[in-house]
């Protein structure tokens, strides 16, 4: 069932190493058959079962970036944590390559649950995820889904349909638009078909004009820069194929997020040009709930979208921490 993987076993992430933790690589499959390369993170010294979490995000990034960085920030704190790249990008199997899809990378999550319920120093009935960006939502449609995870976090969450489908700031919510949409796709369909190839669409672009609107100044800023930069990640080159995302039009996430019994914190920045996801989706999800209880909107003063990805100082780590133990 699973794919032969070559992982770099050198330290090759955007963040320094930590001495607190112990780090290797790993391999797991979804229920596609698609092999994922994994980064554990285990806190020193760790005795007993642990409560695990499985990362994963920004939507183009890789595991070397944000996502790892929350992995062995957690991990620091006591947590035993699983970094992963989504099917058929970074050093994750699946063909072709930079293809997504609102099913197979919700299966990825549950997949991760599979594998750290499994693990031997894991209490499988403590594990949560976090999910980054477009990841976030993504989490929170597993939530909706898994009944095994316990805690979710999405923070700086984009729900990658509605985007894809209305635009940005829903400015492209009608019928024409999203036909002129369509009907590119599909042209782009039988250039691929006919190339024997899939067309990239362009990652962030090397640069940017003066008048860009701020948050397209913002991804540059993380993943054109050092700060962010990695040779895997389809943002910071390539990006992904043109019709990679094109099932995300209409096939929504989120469906009966309101009846996710487990604890949900949303965490977004108030200045992130984004913040709108995470204020809906958190209405959404408390319209009738069961639960409501162990729900909460986090919002960062002053915080923008990438903040959340790689910024010690505005992360709140401290209140995931207490969140996730107080919800296993």
């Amino acid at each position: 069932m699973k794919e032969n993987l070559v992982l770099t076993q050198e330290w090759d992430k955007t963040f320094p190493k930590s001495d607190k933790v112990e780090h290797s690589k790993a391999t797991f499959h979804n229920r596609y058959g698609i092999t994922l390369a994994a980064d554990v993170y285990k806190p020193k010294n760790a005795e007993g079962k642990l409560a695990a979490i499985a990362v994963c995000g920004p939507f183009g990034a890789v595991k070397e970036q944000a996502a790892g960085l929350y992995a062995q920030t957690m991990a620091e704190r006591g947590f035993l944590t699983l970094a992963f790249d989504p099917s058929f990008t970074g050093e994750s199997g699946g063909q072709p390559r930079y293809m997504a899809s609102p099913d197979i990378n919700t299966e990825d999550f549950q997949a991760a649950v599979d594998y750290l319920s499994l693990r031997e120093e894991v209490d499988p009935e403590k594990i949560g995820i976090i999910g980054i960006c477009g990841w976030g939502g993504l989490a929170l449609n597993a939530a909706a889904i898994d009944t095994r995870i316990k805690v979710t976090v999405a923070s700086t969450m984009y729900d990658m349909t509605r985007v894809n489908a209305n635009g940005y700031f829903d400015a492209e919510d009608n019928e024409a638009a999203r036909y002129e949409k369509k009907r590119a796709l599909n042209a782009q369909r039988i250039e691929d078909y006919k190339n024997g190839s899939y067309a990239l669409g362009g990652g962030v672009a090397e640069q940017i004009p003066e008048d860009a609107p701020f948050f397209v100044k913002d991804y540059h800023d993380y993943y054109k820069t050092p700060r962010g930069y990695h040779v895997r990640s389809l943002n910071s080159n390539g990006g992904w194929n043109v019709t990679g995302t094109m099932s995300f039009m209409n096939q929504p996430i989120l469906q009966f997020s309101n009846e996710i019994r487990s604890a949900v914190l949303i965490i977004h920045g108030e200045k992130a040009h984004s913040c709108y996801f995470s204020r809906d989706a958190y209405a959404a999800i408390m319209e009738g709930n069961p639960r409501p209880e162990n729900k909460e909107l986090l919002i960062i003063p002053g915080a923008v979208h990438t903040d959340l990805y790689d910024k010690l100082d505005v992360i709140p780590f401290g209140k995931m921490v207490d969140f996730f133990r107080a919800a296993m």
